[in-house]
């Protein structure tokens, strides 16, 4: 048991990634100070003010960017596949708000093969993902490989986007579609 712990432990600490599954580093998200600390260590950047709730999930923290003042909130999933490029594959820029149990994935499972079971087949080439300065991403939604979300813009809670949004949009539903360009 004890060369179990170690082991947890060990991993914990080098992992690339954060969340309740990753114990001896998350409960420095309970304590700003300690928090600030190791999402600068654990992510590609992280900008000043920028919160990352407990209960969040960061998987490939070195190839996720969250600017300054952005708040990510608990349940919420930033997935950066892994990729032979350089730079950030979720990139987060200023003043962006994640509602609770948002999902952010880079890739997605191929399923192309009919002779092999899709658990067999791997992964797509990671798409960054892109969420300009302003935007609020709405609790429970999700944002699939390749998409952008522009500045200022609104993404309805529980909405699914497959596509780019425009600056200045709210776009809600699934897929999500922009139901209001702002004046």
């Amino acid at each position: 048991m004890i060369k179990e712990i170690l082991t947890k432990r060990r991993y914990d600490l080098e992992a690339d990634r954060i969340g309740p599954d990753i114990p001896f580093t998350h409960w420095k998200l309970f304590f700003k100070s300690k928090m600030k600390g190791l999402c600068e260590e654990k992510f590609l950047y992280f900008g000043e003010g920028s919160e990352f709730r407990p209960y969040a999930y960061a998987i490939n923290c070195s190839k996720i960017s969250i600017g300054k003042n952005v708040t990510i909130r608990p349940t919420s999933m930033l997935f950066a596949g892994v990729s032979h490029r350089d730079g950030a594959l979720i990139e987060i820029q200023d003043y962006v708000l994640i509602g609770s149990g948002v999902h952010i994935y880079t890739s997605n499972h191929r399923f192309s093969d009919r002779s092999r079971e899709i658990y067999f087949q791997g992964h797509n080439s990671a798409e960054k993902v892109t969420i300009r300065t302003g935007a609020w991403i709405g609790a429970g939604s999700i944002l699939l490989p390749g998409v952008e979300v522009g500045c200022n813009s609104v993404i309805g809670a529980g909405s699914i986007v497959t596509k780019n949004i425009p600056d200045f949009c709210i776009a809600v539903g699934n897929p999500a579609k922009v139901i209001k360009i702002m004046d």
